[in-house]
C-alpha cells in the first residue's frame, strides 16, 4: 500500500499507535531497529532521526558514526500483536550519511542501485521466495532445543502435524500485514514447515523476507516454540532452503516467455540462466552465508550441489517450473533463508543480467537425476559443483569482479572479511565430533 507522510501521521493518531520501530538491516541481513514514540513520527518522516552506526556490523568507524534513517512510507504497517500493551508500528528505512548521500554499507541501498541497472535496461525484476523453517521445543529454562513436537512429513496435517496451529496463526498474522499467502504446509523433515507468499518486485520481496522471519519467530514464541531458519539444525534429515523464483518483465510482459520455443522460454531466459550458472560459485557466499549452510548442500537431502539446469527435475541448481505465460520463471534452489535478502537479490539480478547483456549461451539441460550420475558422467556433461564449504565460497567471491561491483567495494570487503573471521572461528574450535572420534582411540 502507498502512504504519504500525512497519511501515516493521521493513522498513528487515529489508531493510537504508541511506538514506531524504524527498522534497517546490517550486512548480514539481521534486522535492527530504533524505537521512537508517536510524538516523534513527524521528525522521523522528515528523515531527521539519527543512530550510532559504529555499533552495527559493517556500518561505520567511530569517527564517522552518525547515520540517518530515511523511512520508506510504503513500508508502514501496524503489528497485529501486542495490542494490549499499546499498538506498535514499523517503517523500513534506508541509511544515509550526514551529507545526504546514501550510505554504501546499507543493504537496501545496494539492492536499489542494482535494480536501477535493470530498470535502465527496461526490466522489472520480480521475485517469489519459498522459505522453510523448523519449529522446535524449548527446555525448562526457555532455551531452544533441536527437539520437535511432531512426527509429520511432507504435506501431513493435524493431529500428526502438531505445528499446524502455530503455522495457521502465522499465516493469518501475515495476511493482516498485507501478505498474500499462497500456500502453507508441513515440509519433508520432522518439525519443518513452509509458508509461501506471492511474488512482488524485488525490493518489496526483500523487505517481505525480513518481515516474514520476524512474524514467524514472534508467533512461534507465542506458542511456546522456537522457530529457526538455520539451514541444517539436525544431521541426517533435510535442511531448510529459500528457493528464489525470479523473472524479468518489460512493458508489462514476461521477458522469459516465448510460446514458439519448445520449452516455452525466450532467448533472454536462456541467457539469464547462463548468467546465473556462470556466477553460481561466486554467489555462494551470499546465497549460502554460514558455515552451517554447507552442511545442507550435500547429496541426498534435496538441496542442489551441482551447477546445472532442467525443466523436468529438481536435482539441478536451476529448475524451470511448469507454468508458462506471465508465470514463466526460473527457480534458483541453493539459497537458504539465512542469506541477506538484499544482497542475495542483488547478486541474482547482477548474475542474470551478466548473461543477458553478454548474450551468454546456456548448456544443454540435465533431465535425469544428477544424484544418480557417476562422477565420470557428471564430468562428461560438464557439471560442476558448488563450493563445499564457506571458505571456498568466500575465495570464489573474492575472485569475482562482478560480485565486487554488485555489493560495492565497501560492503564487499567488509562482508568477505567477516565471513573469513567466521570460518576461522569455526575451524579453530574443537567440536564434539572430534571428541567422540579421537579422544579414546588416541
Amino acid at each position: 500500500m502507498s502512504y504519504s507522510k500525512q497519511d501515516i501521521i493521521k493513522i498513528v493518531k487515529e489508531q493510537d499507535v504508541q511506538f514506531i520501530r524504524l527498522q534497517f538491516t546490517d550486512i548480514f541481513g539481521q534486522l535492527k531497529n530504533v524505537a521512537i514514540t508517536a510524538s516523534q513520527i513527524e521528525k522521523a518522516l522528515d528523515n531527521k532521526c539519527m543512530f550510532d552506526g559504529s555499533s552495527i556490523e559493517g556500518f561505520a568507524r567511530i569517527e564517522e558514526s552518525d547515520m540517518y534513517l530515511y523511512p520508506d512510507p510504503d513500508t508502514f504497517v501496524i503489528f497485529p500483536w501486542r495490542q494490549e500493551e499499546g499498538k506498535v508500528a514499523r517503517l523500513i528505512c534506508d541509511i544515509y550519511k550526514p551529507d545526504g548521500k546514501p550510505f554504501a554499507g546499507c543493504p537496501r541501498n545496494i539492492l536499489k542501485r542494482n535494480l536501477k541497472v535493470a530498470e535502465d535496461l527496461g526490466y522489472t525484476f520480480n521475485v517469489g521466495p519459498e522459505l522453510e523453517f523448523f519449529l522446535f521445543l524449548k527446555d525448562e529454562k526457555g532455551k531452544p532445543t533441536t527437539k520437535t513436537h511432531d512426527d509429520a512429513g511432507y504435506f501431513d496435517l493435524a493431529p500428526i502435524d502438531l505445528g499446524e496451529s502455530a503455522r495457521k496463526e502465522m499465516c493469518l498474522t501475515l495476511e493482516k500485514m498485507g501478505f498474500e499467502i499462497e500456500a502453507a504446509h508441513h515440509e519433508v523433515a520432522r518439525g519443518q514447515h513452509e509458508i509461501d507468499f506471492k511474488y512482488a518486485q524485488a525490493l518489496k520481496t526483500a523487505d517481505n523476507v525480513n518481515t516474514f522471519k520476524l512474524v514467524v519467530k514472534t508467533i512461534a514464541q507465542k506458542h511456546g516454540l522456537h522457530a529457526t531458519f538455520m539451514p541444517k539444525p539436525i544431521f541426517g534429515i533435510a535442511g531448510s532452503g529459500m528457493h528464489i523464483n525470479q523473472s524479468l518483465f518489460k512493458d508489462g510482459k514476461n521477458s522469459f516467455y516465448d510460446e514458439n520455443d519448445k520449452l516455452g522460454l525466450s532467448q533472454i531466459a536462456y541467457s539469464y540462466i547462463a548468467g546465473i550458472m556462470k556466477n553460481a560459485k561466486s554467489m555462494a557466499a551470499i546465497s549460502n552465508p554460514l558455515v552451517n549452510s554447507y552442511k545442507r548442500l550435500v547429496p541426498g537431502y534435496e538441496a542442489p550441489v551441482y551447477i546445472a539446469w532442467s525443466a523436468r527435475n529438481r536435482s539441478p541448481l536451476v529448475r524451470i517450473p511448469a507454468a508458462r505465460g506471465a508465470s514463466t520463471r526460473i527457480e534458483l534452489r541453493n539459497p537458504d533463508p539465512t542469506a541477506n535478502p538484499y544482497f542475495l537479490l542483488s547478486a541474482c539480478i547482477a548474475a542474470g543480467l551478466d548473461g543477458v547483456k553478454n548474450n551468454l549461451k546456456v548448456c544443454e539441460p540435465i533431465d535425469r537425476n544428477i544424484y544418480d550420475m557417476t562422477k565420470q558422467e557428471r564430468d562428461a556433461a560438464g557439471i560442476e559443483n558448488l563450493p563445499h564449504n564457506l571458505i571456498n565460497a568466500v575465495k570464489a567471491m573474492q575472485k569475482s569482479d562482478l560480485m565486487k561491483e554488485t555489493l560495492g567495494e565497501y560492503s564487499f570487503n567488509l562482508y568477505a572479511q567477516a565471513k573469513i573471521n567466521e570460518w576461522d572461528d569455526y575451524r579453530t574450535k574443537v567440536h564434539q565430533w572430534e571428541i567422540d572420534k579421537y579422544l579414546v582411540i588416541y
